[in-house]
């Protein structure tokens, strides 16, 4: 090749960074092939690092970055060596290359785009492995095993951790009995999102949703992570509660606040449903009122439509049958206001007066009421935590939703491993660390 073509050849290919420069090239169809030879070569034995006398060639493969959207690959012509010292127990050696590990078929650039193409552009291992020519198989194993190295061999990963959300995730929909368990346990960091510095990222994940599951997994921290851990928001699980105060009893619950909204709005739907079948005698139809009028039920006052407040206030004047349900509705509706009020100072103590009138009794009749005023005093702490320090689980359900976004992207996993790993591709915020690869 012409000393020019080489030069604009190892400028188009950036074959430079590989400490490679281009001797030919061919088009082999749907692939690119490029002949390239090392820039400098080391004739140092690896064992005794004496130097070796030049024995012959080797034609080494590797798969490289596509080339103007082709699949290419590398035919690197790498010199081999025979060991001059008599004493050495390797008698034959060749060059290593600085821009792929020894046996490897990838360059290191390749795994990199990998991760890009995963983390940045949401491809899938799919489209990830046509686009390098090569079997999906393969593209996954580099991308669960760098990930892997990432998260779990870096020491920084867990550094500066104060907030940490928990949550549970359906990580896969079954139906099929004896399938194993579906959920899992994901821990978010809330911190760089409370200090402004950064969004939410995932941490980790772990098989199954239970108080057991949460504590081995900070057991598993060193005491440093665990003291500097301040506040865990969750959602309304027991389970996770009991393994906070066990683990990290410094550290302060914060129940979400849209997991207390949609707990009230759980029991308003239950008393709803309720008084239909005590009515009517059965379930609710198109042209029941209290059908008709169960999304208007659910909407915040400040948001319904003047025709839905009339109706509504049709509602509760026409019928004393559902004066339990106006009550239901108008608790339900103080618990919003309070977590809607600008001033969070004068939310908490519109929240707790709304813990505590339910707790010091009710009338008959006000079954999901009842209910309700028990559990919001038995969590009342962690519930009116938010109104003290700010932090919520709302990012950690944008998480979760984004994940549901991966497994449409890889039309499911059957692997909960793999799902893990390509999670925290996903959603860790593992951009930086990736492209410093």
């Amino acid at each position: 090749m012409h000393p020019t073509g080489n030069l604009v050849a190892d400028t188009i290919c950036r074959t430079a960074e590989l400490g490679l420069t281009i001797t030919g090239a061919a088009d082999a169809g749907t692939l690119t092939i490029i002949d390239a030879a090392p820039v400098a070569v080391a004739d140092s034995c690896p064992d005794c690092a004496m130097p070796g006398a030049k024995r012959d060639h080797v034609r080494r493969r590797l798969v490289d970055l596509p080339v103007v959207g082709f699949p290419t690959r590398l035919h690197v012509r790498v010199p081999r060596f025979t060991c001059t010292n008599p004493t050495c127990s390797r008698k034959i050696f060749q060059t290593s290359l600085p821009c792929a590990d020894d046996g490897a078929t990838l360059t290191r650039r390749v795994t990199r785009w990998i991760l890009q193409r995963l983390a940045i552009d949401r491809m899938s291992v799919a489209a990830t492995a046509k686009a390098l020519g090569v079997g999906w198989e393969l593209v996954n194993k580099v991308a669960v095993t760098a990930t892997r190295n990432l998260v779990y061999a870096d020491p920084s990963h867990l550094a500066g951790v104060r907030i940490l959300g928990v949550d549970e995730h359906v990580w896969k929909h079954t139906r099929r009995p004896g399938e194993p368990s579906s959920m899992v346990t994901v821990l978010v960091d809330l911190t760089p999102l409370v200090d402004g510095a950064g969004p939410a990222r995932l941490i980790d994940m772990r098989p199954g949703r239970s108080a057991e599951v949460l504590r081995t997994w900070l057991r598993e921290r060193d005491p440093q992570f665990r003291a500097g851990v301040q506040v865990v928001t969750m959602d309304g699980f027991a389970g996770y509660a009991t393994a906070v105060d066990h683990d990290l009893p410094a550290a302060r619950k914060v129940m979400d606040p849209f997991h207390v909204v949609h707990l009230a709005a759980e029991k308003l739907t239950g008393c709803r449903q309720r008084l239909q079948r005590e009515t009517t005698g059965r379930r609710g139809r198109k042209d029941d009122p209290l059908y008709k009028h169960r999304r208007a039920l659910l909407t915040r006052t400040n948001f319904l439509t003047d025709r839905q407040k009339q109706r509504l206030d049709l509602l509760w004047d026409t019928d004393d049958d559902y004066v339990a349900l106006q009550v239901t509705w108008a608790f339900y509706q103080d618990l919003i206001g309070a977590y809607g009020h600008p001033d969070r100072s004068r939310g908490k103590k519109l929240m707790t007066r709304v813990i505590h009138t339910l707790h010091k009794g009710l009338p008959e009749g006000l079954e999901e009421l009842a209910q309700l005023g028990r559990t919001l005093w038995r969590r009342r702490a962690d519930i009116l935590a938010y109104f003290d320090l700010g932090a919520s689980n709302g990012p950690v359900e944008a998480i979760n939703g984004r994940l549901e976004h991966l497994r449409g992207i890889a039309l499911g996993f059957r692997n909960l491993n793999h799902y893990i790993l390509r999670s925290l591709v996903h959603s860790g915020q593992l951009q930086d660390r990736i492209n410093a690869l």
